[in-house]
């Protein structure tokens, strides 16, 4: 019998150390992780995105001053005892979920020095193995397809691998941009040949723009350590992304569907209504709520 020497990803990073400046006064005490889309912390639904993938251990770097994140993903014994005798077994069971399902772990950026180095802070965590990166400003309601796919793909191809999605050249100068070969018909993959960081329209390589997944090899801790601090002083991420590429390669896993980018106020907003209109128990009378706003509003 033959037996795959294929690499498993198990292990993922969440990023989560940084201010939420965007979002105050809200995140002054209240992580902006923790801010609810709909009846759960956003930070709980790339968590559990993780776990749809097939990963069960997860580490989220955090800052001093969201300890509340660390609590909530910690057993509340007295609060399950509470409901237990009310006879709210569902409401418990959903608070056990994460928990019987994977190891959720905590390491603390003392100093905001930038995405790269809060990858690189997860070094001793992961070892030697493949694992992968979650941006929480980007929750993903696809039920793990996106991320599989992409773990997939390290498997087939041995390189690492970054979600692309296509935007207008208008608004391509809002995120990292992937310059590419001509993708194989019928392939989401594309083979990365740059990485331009926030390009004008009329410089961007492509209309493909990087989004907040990533499923790297552990090479990507090696050109970390030796990546310098670039604009503000922070070690950039997309620099470490570039040498790895130049040096092992890199593919592309182009979608379309499922993401929702909560890093603005606008955008957590469209969420918010997006996935409260999907929800199965508000969806429909959410939906009739809005129809009579709009016509109210409209009259």
């Amino acid at each position: 019998m033959t037996v795959s020497s294929a690499p498993v990803v198990r292990k993922a990073v969440i990023p989560a150390a940084g201010l939420g400046t965007r979002f105050l006064p809200a995140t002054k005490s209240v992580p902006k992780e923790m801010l609810p889309v709909i009846d759960r912390p956003a930070i709980q639904i790339v968590v559990e995105e993780a776990i749809a993938a097939g990963i069960d251990d997860i580490l989220i770097i955090s800052s001093p001053y969201k300890k509340v994140m660390e609590d909530h993903f910690d057993r509340a014994f007295e609060l399950e005892h509470r409901l237990l005798a009310k006879g709210k077994d569902v409401e418990v069971d959903a608070l056990r979920a994460i928990g019987d399902r994977a190891q959720v772990h905590f390491v603390r950026q003392g100093e905001p020095m930038g995405l790269g180095h809060a990858v690189s802070m997860a070094r001793r965590h992961v070892g030697d193995e493949p694992f992968a990166v979650m941006l929480p400003d980007d929750i993903m309601v696809d039920d793990g397809v996106l991320l599989r796919g992409m773990i997939d793909a390290l498997a087939d191809t041995g390189a690492s691998v970054v979600a692309l999605k296509a935007f207008p050249l208008s608004e391509i100068s809002s995120y990292g941009c992937a310059a590419h070969e001509a993708p194989v018909a019928g392939s989401p993959l594309v083979t990365i040949t740059g990485l331009v960081e926030k390009p004008r329209a009329e410089d961007a390589p492509s209309n493909l723009a990087v989004m907040g997944r990533y499923v790297f090899t552990p090479a990507i801790f090696d050109h970390l350590a030796t990546t310098r601090p670039g604009v503000g002083g922070e070690i950039q991420l997309t620099d470490a992304m570039d040498r790895l590429m130049r040096a092992d390669g890199m593919s592309g896993y182009v979608f379309s569907v499922g993401r929702y980018d909560i890093g603005q106020k606008q955008d957590f907003l469209r969420a918010t209504v997006e996935l409260a209109l999907e929800h199965p128990e508000l969806g429909p009378d959410f939906a009739e709520f809005l129809a009579d706003l709009v016509k109210r509003r409209q009259s």
